[in-house]
């Protein structure tokens, strides 16, 4: 929090366990480092943010061997009370939720790619063979840099909800068990909570990190789980 504006960042590493980790954590040290010297609740603030970190992933690529492959997704919120940004790279998503309304980010992943063509549904996205196979992440040396999602800029609402949450999480979880986990919670702690049981139940005992991040729109609060 910087003010009444807040930052918040989570990513997901790829390319085995000890570089997707260093992805990660340099993704959102960079973006928070960036965010306490520019506050500003914009898209333009937002991608250079993620720019930032995109950057020194890039430069640890380059200062140690061992990391050369490291890549992570990232999705990120801007808030304050008048206004919010959000944006992503990879399957790492965004829901935003007010009353019974739920929409998300749209995954950069191949199977997202033919829920778009028509060629499969969204509900099948979750556990299709090639949902691992992401088209953007933070890492990649595209010559013109890696290209983001657009960001979203409104007015924030009372009762408004955000969920910043890895594909490890939101693959377990319908969008309408969400919105029912929110509208039973009245702290964000618990909404996390109530969701997590569901996952508990529902994955295999070896099934991937998930983390998640949920903001409520009011007191500007925010709850983070990571497993």
């Amino acid at each position: 929090m910087n003010g009444n504006t807040g930052c918040w960042v989570l990513a997901d590493g790829l390319g085995g366990h000890h570089g997707g980790a260093t992805a990660s954590r340099v993704a959102v040290d960079s973006m928070l480092a960036s965010f306490k010297e520019d506050s500003t609740v914009s898209p333009e603030a937002l991608t250079a943010h993620i720019d930032r970190a995109n950057q020194a992933i890039l430069e640890r690529q380059q200062s140690d061997p061992e990391l050369q492959s490291m890549r992570t997704t990232v999705v990120a919120l801007l808030a304050s009370p008048e206004t919010a940004v959000w944006a992503h790279v990879g399957d790492s998503r965004l829901y935003r939720f007010y009353g019974k309304t739920c929409e998300r980010t749209k995954d950069h992943s191949v199977p997202q790619r033919l829920a778009d063509a028509g060629e499969i549904r969204e509900d099948q996205i979750r556990f299709h063979e090639d949902r691992n196979r992401l088209l953007r992440s933070l890492g990649s040396r595209a010559e013109a840099g890696v290209e983001i999602g657009q960001a979203q800029h409104r007015a924030t609402l009372p009762g408004e909800a955000f969920l910043l949450a890895s594909d490890g999480f939101w693959e377990w979880l319908a969008d309408a068990e969400m919105v029912q986990d929110l509208r039973a919670s009245w702290r964000t702690k618990s909404w996390l909570k109530k969701m997590e049981k569901r996952i508990q139940k529902r994955a295999t005992p070896h099934h991937d990190n998930y983390s998640a991040i949920a903001v409520r729109v009011g007191s500007m609060g925010s709850t983070s789980l990571w497993m």
